[in-house]
């Protein structure tokens, strides 16, 4: 796994540790930053798939279908 050094505000560094130390769903910030890309990145493959699907008036994939495709991009 890469190492990276990221700067916060303090705002956004006392939500990740709010979340790690006091919610506890994740071990470490650096896992809750993982999440958040993790969803980040699926939220922009939905939003290109609407996109093409809105441009071409429809889709022929069912939901179902898009979702795995998506998990699948994601490793999941």
């Amino acid at each position: 796994m890469t190492r990276q050094s990221i700067s916060l505000t303090a705002q956004n560094d006392a939500w990740l540790k709010d979340h790690v130390e006091n919610i506890g769903d994740y071990a470490s910030k650096s896992e809750l930053v993982n999440d958040l890309i993790r969803r980040a990145r699926r939220a922009e493959m939905i939003n290109r798939k609407l996109e093409v699907a809105e441009l071409s008036g429809f889709v022929e994939q069912s939901a179902e279908e898009i979702l795995a495709e998506f998990k699948t991009l994601l490793g999941r």
